[in-house]
């Protein structure tokens, strides 16, 4: 299967550790996919309330670039944000021919013209139905036995769209993580908001989102997401936390495609690993 890749704007930022481990994971497990040409911000959370036509409209020009590029019909987006905004557009114009003539009318100005017949898929959507596990059990060989982890998918790649999971009880990580030999954490948090921006905005309140979901994994020698938002908070904010709570909170946080390659035999700097800000070592020490 070839894709179509989005990296947006985060896994060229502030989580670049999840670019540079997507990679390296997609090359392991035999997958082929080739990076969208000039494409643009999503739009994140600020274009909507700047102008609702603009928040499909900057979705809207990376599927219509996709379009252009080859054969392939479908996109792999690893951002949990990015493949809400991606995946809302690709829906509402198959939804509305109307809207997409509108949109084509704003894409014209780059001589660009959108059909609507790309499908956006999320990372763990390609990982959890497209990739044959044996290829991660085979490199695995159980390297990762005798460690307990927690699974987070946050809200954004099964919500409102819930395509490959079940928003309310998710499991499409369970496979991939047993796969390595590795335990999972029985929780029931994996569903739960991280509080996303309002750690920045409301900090009180994302701080207590963030500290119910840190303590429930106490347990667990790392947690691991898909989601670049979720796990910037849940990284970042542990210090804090546990500083206002009086209770030590220090966990590491990885990206799923960080955790399979570590299994498959890459090292850490090949995932990316020395750029986590949770310390990651006991986790490494008690891998090997």
């Amino acid at each position: 299967m070839k894709y179509l890749y989005y990296p947006g704007c985060s896994l060229e930022g502030t989580s670049v550790e999840y670019n540079i481990s997507t990679k390296v994971l997609m090359e392991a497990v035999d997958a082929q996919f080739e990076e969208i040409e000039d494409w643009n911000c999503c739009g994140a959370t600020a274009a909507e309330s700047s102008s609702h036509l603009l928040s499909y409209v900057l979705p809207a020009r990376n599927l219509a670039l996709a379009e252009k590029m080859n054969d392939s019909k479908q996109i792999l987006v690893p951002c949990s944000a990015c493949y809400l905004n991606l995946k809302k557009t690709e829906v509402a114009i198959k939804k509305d021919k109307n809207f997409l003539g509108k949109i084509n009318t704003v894409l014209a100005e780059e001589d660009l013209v959108l059909k609507g017949d790309i499908i956006v898929r999320h990372l763990l959507d390609v990982l959890s139905n497209d990739i044959d596990i044996e290829i991660i059990k085979e490199n695995s060989q159980n390297k990762m036995s005798g460690l307990t982890i927690a699974p987070y998918y946050g809200c954004q790649c099964l919500r409102p769209f819930s395509v490959f999971d079940d928003p309310e009880d998710p499991h499409s990580m369970d496979g991939l993580i047993k796969a390595t030999g590795a335990d999972l954490l029985e929780w029931d948090m994996g569903a739960q908001c991280c509080g996303a921006s309002n750690t920045t905005t409301k900090p009180e309140a994302g701080m207590e989102l963030v500290g119910r979901i840190l303590k429930a994994a106490q347990g667990a020698d790392a947690i691991l997401t898909v989601c670049p938002m979720c796990q910037m908070n849940l990284e970042s904010s542990q210090k804090k936390i546990s500083h206002k709570q009086g209770i030590e909170l220090d966990i590491p946080v990885l990206f799923l495609p960080q955790f399979l390659g570590l299994a498959m035999g890459k090292i850490p700097k090949d995932v990316g690993l020395d750029l986590n800000l949770s310390n990651t070592g006991p986790l490494m020490k008690k891998a090997i």
